[in-house]
């Protein structure tokens, strides 16, 4: 059964609508604090204060700490109680969990990233567009807070006890793809997320390499289960892939080596080799950033993938970005699939 100690923390997540526990109080004291300083943390910052960082790293690592036990609360909640008071309180914790993976995670590149314009939350949002108690107000915190249809979602006919993690790309991560080989985040999920043989950079590869900063990585205990990678100027991106990432990968995997092996794998090959489709210039001017997320087939919970699409389009509006659009193909089910449960 659950502790006391649980017990505890779930009363102070859902206190009152306008009256916080301690939990949810530290929370949010913790995420205002964090963003609100993280100008002198990032790795591109002008004059790094270095008193100051190390007490932003610090209160970073505590709110990191809190959201990791309530979303250990939400798995032994999932696994111990009973089936009414489960399926009664289920969506409100559920949903709690989702927003502190995303606002953990944005938290985790703000440490990591030097934020080149202000944080933007554009007009207020209608007082109904935002739920109240602990949800509403980290929803107003983040910097896609207003795109109020993002954050609503109907909870799953089957709750899951599945413990996540979600992070931005590590520097660890940077070093082994800049080494010359796949990192060890892209060779699992290409092996978990393709459909082809694990040739390095067939799904990430230019991100990797080109926009490794708007990537993020979501983790189960099995190891990587997704990724939402982006780029901050689409057109820019674009045109450095077409003119010196796309060359270099079909050197390195020319038409023919495919050739004789099994048919997926020359799929893979030719993948490369196939002329990307023009953006459209109007579509680049109303929506500047690309973005590109997936799952594994074994991540069931579409909370967990709408997390990532929110740490994700967090960090892109935080540097300005005013939309984004993403490029599938019309006989990609799987891709098309789910997005349209993204919504």
């Amino acid at each position: 059964p659950l502790t006391l100690e649980e017990v505890r923390m779930l009363v102070e997540l859902f206190y009152l609508p306008y009256h916080h526990g301690a939990l949810a109080q530290e929370l949010l004291e913790h995420f205002r604090w964090l963003r609100a300083n993280s100008l002198s943390v990032g790795v591109l910052a002008t004059a790094p204060d270095a008193c100051g960082g190390t007490r932003w790293r610090g209160r970073a690592q505590s709110f990191q700490q809190l959201c990791a036990r309530t979303c250990r609360l939400h798995s032994r909640f999932v696994s111990t109680a009973g089936r009414a008071l489960l399926y009664d309180l289920h969506p409100y914790l559920w949903d709690i969990r989702n927003m502190l993976l995303a606002a953990c995670a944005f938290v985790l590149w703000l440490g990591c990233q030097s934020i080149t314009a202000p944080i933007l939350l554009g007009r207020d949002a209608e007082p109904w567009a935002r739920r109240g108690g602990l949800f509403g107000e980290l929803q107003a915190l983040l910097p896609v807070g207003n795109s109020c249809d993002l954050f609503y979602h109907p909870p799953p006919l089957f709750p899951s006890s599945q413990l996540y993690l979600l992070r931005p790309l590590l520097p660890l991560d940077k070093l082994r793809h800049e080494g010359g080989g796949c990192s060890e985040v892209s060779q699992g999920l290409q092996a978990q997320l393709s459909r082809a043989p694990a040739l390095p950079g067939r799904l990430l590869g230019s991100f990797l390499s080109l926009s490794p900063e708007y990537t993020f990585v979501l983790e189960d205990e099995g190891g990587p289960c997704g990724y939402a990678a982006g780029a901050l100027h689409a057109e820019g991106f674009l045109q450095q892939r077409d003119s010196s990432w796309l060359p270099a990968i079909r050197h390195k995997y020319p038409p023919d080596l495919g050739t004789g092996g099994p048919a997926l794998g020359q799929e893979a090959v030719l993948f490369f080799h196939a002329e990307p489709l023009a953006v459209p210039q109007p579509v680049l001017r109303r929506f500047p950033s690309l973005v590109q997320l997936g799952t594994a087939p074994r991540v069931l919970d579409v909370g967990a993938s709408r997390s990532l699409a929110l740490c994700l389009l967090s960090a892109l509006r935080a540097n300005g970005s005013r939309g984004v659009f993403c490029q599938v193909s019309d006989t990609d089910r799987q891709q098309l699939s789910f997005y349209s449960k993204l919504g």
